[in-house]
């Protein structure tokens, strides 16, 4: 069960806006994120609550960020619910999207766990994903392209550890970048650092048999 922390940041000026301390692992009903994330003063921020199935789907989420919360799941789409600080006003939303994502590291994997690309792709795989954005979790609707560019395997003190690379496109600006994965962590992205890490990242097991 990997433990450790990342630090998050403004991926064009990098000004620091989180600390996100995570642990996650494969489970029976397919994988578990949780992660609790302090501001750069250090005072608490938010939380992440995330349980994949077996084929990467979302089957719970709860999010916490500046006392806003949502939870969702895939349900004719993805649908959640969003509640404001005061716990008074729950506005619901649904979309015709594969998955959810936002800021954490967490989203990342969910994302390649649903896709499972392999290098020999020769096109682009195409995603639809609600993103909620900070610090208030606004849903919005975002469109990109995955492509696995390498699967590498490198040498560590606990054996090999396979490293993945993908590029991400947005499909209403064209922008581009890249993000490194091995196992359920992210080792690299764009405003993604991960500075600790107190156990080996997790295998995932063969997707099961249709």
């Amino acid at each position: 069960m990997p433990r450790g922390r990342y630090s998050l940041h403004d991926p064009h000026d990098h000004t620091p806006l989180a600390e996100e301390h995570f642990q996650c692992a494969p489970g029976p009903s397919g994988w578990r994120y949780v992660s609790q994330l302090t501001n750069p003063e250090g005072g608490h921020s938010g939380s992440v609550d995330l349980t994949l199935d077996d084929l990467g789907r979302p089957i719970r989420l709860e999010l916490h960020a500046a006392s806003w919360q949502v939870r969702g799941a895939a349900l004719d789409g993805v649908t959640w619910v969003r509640t404001d600080p005061t716990g008074t006003h729950a506005t619901e939303g649904n979309v015709a999207a594969h998955a959810f994502t936002g800021t954490s590291p967490a989203f990342l994997v969910a994302t390649t766990r649903l896709l499972r690309l392999t290098p020999s792709s020769s096109s682009a795989t195409r995603v639809r994903l609600v993103a909620f954005t900070d610090p208030v979790l606004a849903p919005r609707t975002v469109d990109q392209s995955w492509t696995l560019l390498r699967r590498e395997a490198h040498a560590t003190d606990n054996g090999p550890l396979t490293v993945e690379e993908y590029q991400v496109t947005a499909l209403d600006t064209g922008e581009q970048h890249t993000v490194h994965i091995a196992g359920d962590v992210v080792l690299a992205a764009p405003g993604i650092e991960l500075e600790d890490l107190e156990s080996p990242p997790s295998a995932f097991p063969d997707p099961p048999l249709d």
